[in-house]
């Protein structure tokens, strides 16, 4: 051990000693206007591309199946608070059958297939 000070991690940044504003940068010959965007960047706001009809997802069954040897999972969810799982290949063809009866007494399914109907 000797008896020198370690020196500081930390540096700290020399602070401006006036108020700066941020300016916009010049076009790359200096004159002229300036420059909005980087180069490739469109300015103009474009519309969203993806178009919705109105439709949204309320159920959802998830079923997880690596490979024929490994254990099937399923997880069945519902916007209207519907919520089981199953593990095992018999449980999970139980659970997909649940979910399908679900989605016919479901009243948040009625609502969107009356939607759908209407349109």
């Amino acid at each position: 051990m000797t008896g020198r000070p370690r020196p500081s991690l930390k540096s700290l940044p020399v602070t401006p000693t006036g108020a700066r504003s941020a300016e916009p940068a010049r076009t790359p010959d200096g004159c002229g206007a300036l420059k909005v965007v980087a180069e490739g960047v469109p300015s103009v706001c474009l519309p969203d591309p993806r178009v919705r009809d109105g439709r949204y997802v309320v159920a959802v069954l998830h079923i997880c199946a690596p490979s024929a040897r490994a254990v099937p999972t399923a997880h069945s969810k519902c916007e209207c608070g519907h919520d089981r799982s199953a593990v095992g290949r018999t449980n999970v063809l139980a659970l997909i059958q649940a979910h399908e009866d679900h989605r016919a007494v479901c009243p948040l399914g009625r609502v969107a297939n009356a939607r759908r109907k209407a349109a």
